[in-house]
């Protein structure tokens, strides 16, 4: 579980941290252009994140979930199979949802976007990457089906450097050479999806192949493939229904907002498209960006947990199922409690690096920080569930959740205003995860005593951290200004550093680390000199 998370955890945060870092060149040179650059990049994106979801189907990680029970029970000729038919309907998939975007980026454009005409290009750049991820991500799960992590954590992030570089380039050429319009920019800067898939596929196929005679020897010294023949293709989408549902939750809550957002905002704030726009922008995109690089972080145990789980659930070891589930809860509230409660700390230069000083998108982001832990727990728990055959129990806590923001939107952006939606969010999710472990604590009663003490221990020592790194702010920000992105780079540095030394000294002296992580950590302690 640690190793996988680790390789997943590395690919997730260096693609991620690239995937933000972009935004300081991109938005010098679209200068002027930038917040309607920002806001049509992000309806774009929100768009494309739902047609993703749909056309791989929640297959991946449902190849790799259903490997993993094969491969426990010494079936791998039966896994191949069920990867092959896989891979057909994934390539079939692609072409099918990849033209309809391309081709229906008018009526998707007027369905989500108002019927904004800067948005149908930029759709239609982003139909094309939707027709090869389907690929991409199927031989992404079967790698992860063997718990092999490591090719898709690299993978990640050649994906992600290949698809900045086009980006930039493309976005210089457009604005800074040829002086030309933002839209086409914009549209560029989507298309880089595709550039980046591109280049992670050429990555997998490239071990896969350099894996295939291990691959073959367990085939051959493993149990024949099964003689019955098995409808794959029902097995395939019986098992990716839910993780489509459960993989599109959080984008659902990203869409109402996108959706909704304006016209509940003018029923009691008298503004301009292009404020609203701006709005919008700040909790949407560029806060939501930011949070995303820790939210990546229980995305990457949910991927490694779930084909763990799955074997153990496939050989019945109910005992070891329960270990499991605490192991990985206390594993995600280890890394998810101090990167949260680090980036509400640093959030002013943080925003003021990435983004110029604004006091509003520092209080977005301060919020979300606090926001993400619901979202990241989230995603463990539902993918855990999904692990454990639960899918259907997943699927009527994250619909209850849903009618929950349904109802809330309106109240509470009455009540915060350009904030409503993100409190909306919070209470829903707070509500699916607390309805998610009451259940899993039912059937798998796990070490509830172990893992709330261990909790405990993470909470105090990322609250003192939390203190000392908000009182270092408060101190340079009287002596320095506001808005000199430099500075605040060199302050962003220095408390990140400071945070992270405070928290893992605390961890390592009272040797809470080592319940969690393992015995290995003794030799961190023993490097740093920590008695």
């Amino acid at each position: 579980m640690l190793k996988g998370s680790v390789w997943m955890t590395a690919g997730s945060i260096f693609s991620r941290v690239l995937g933000a870092i972009y935004i300081i060149p991109w938005m010098a040179w679209m200068g002027s252009y930038y917040p309607s650059a920002n806001a049509l990049f992000a309806k774009g994106y929100n768009i494309y994140s739902l047609f993703l979801i749909i056309s791989t189907a929640g297959i991946p990680g449902a190849i790799s979930k259903q490997i993993s029970h094969y491969n426990a029970l010494d079936e791998y000729s039966t896994g191949n199979r069920l990867f092959k038919q896989g891979l057909k309907i994934m390539a079939l998939m692609g072409i099918i949802f990849g033209a309809i975007m391309f081709f229906g980026a008018s009526g998707i454009a007027f369905l989500f976007t108002d019927g904004d005409p800067n948005s149908i290009p930029v759709i239609k750049s982003l139909g094309v990457a939707v027709l090869v991820i389907p690929i991409l991500s199927i031989l992404r799960g079967y790698m992860q089906g063997y718990s092999d992590m490591a090719p898709s954590a690299i993978s990640q992030l050649v994906e992600q450097i290949a698809r900045v570089i086009y980006l930039l380039l493309a976005t210089y050429i457009i604005m800074k050479v040829q002086k030309g319009s933002y839209v086409d920019a914009v549209t560029q800067s989507t298309f880089a999806a595709f550039i980046g898939a591109i280049f992670a596929i050429g990555i997998l196929m490239i071990y896969i192949f350099r894996k295939l005679p291990k691959l073959r020897a367990l085939s051959r010294n493993g149990k024949p493939a099964s003689t019955i023949d098995k409808n794959f293709a029902k097995e395939i989408f019986d098992q990716a229904l839910p993780f489509i549902i459960m993989d599109a939750g959080i984008t659902f809550f990203n869409l109402f907002d996108q959706s909704t957002f304006q016209q509940f905002m003018l029923m009691f704030v008298n503004a301009s498209k292009v404020q609203l726009d701006n709005y919008y922008s700040l909790f949407g995109f560029q806060a939501n960006k930011l949070i995303m690089i820790i939210v990546s972080l229980s995305a990457a145990m949910a991927v490694t947990a779930v084909p763990i789980l799955s074997g153990l659930y496939a050989k019945g070891d109910k005992k070891d199922i329960e270990n499991q589930i605490g192991n990985t809860l206390e594993l995600f509230f280890f890394i998810m409690i101090p990167s949260a409660l680090g980036m509400y700390a640093v959030s002013q230069p943080l925003w003021t690096t990435f983004y110029r000083y604004d006091a509003l998108g520092i209080s977005m982001l301060q919020f979300s920080s606090v926001m993400s832990i619901l979202l990241g727990l989230f995603t463990v728990l539902a993918a855990v569930l999904q692990a454990l055959y639960r899918n259907r129990l997943a699927i009527k806590y994250l619909v209850i959740g849903f009618i929950a923001k349904v109802l809330l939107q309106v109240p509470m952006i009455w009540m915060f205003h350009e904030f409503g939606p993100l409190v909306a969010t919070s209470i829903s999710m707070a509500l699916i995860c607390w309805l998610m472990l009451r259940k899993l604590y039912e059937i798998y009663p796990f070490n509830i005593e172990r893992t709330e003490n261990r909790i405990s221990g993470i909470i105090i020592f990322s609250v003192v951290m939390f203190i000392v790194v908000i009182a270092i702010n408060w101190i340079v920000y009287r002596f320095v200004g506001n808005s000199d992105r430099i500075v605040s780079l060199f302050v962003l540095f220095a408390e990140a550093f400071i945070g992270a030394a405070i928290f893992g000294y605390l961890v390592l002296k009272t040797k809470l680390a080592d319940k969690i992580l393992g015995s290995r950590v003794d030799r961190i302690r023993r490097l740093v000199k920590i008695k």
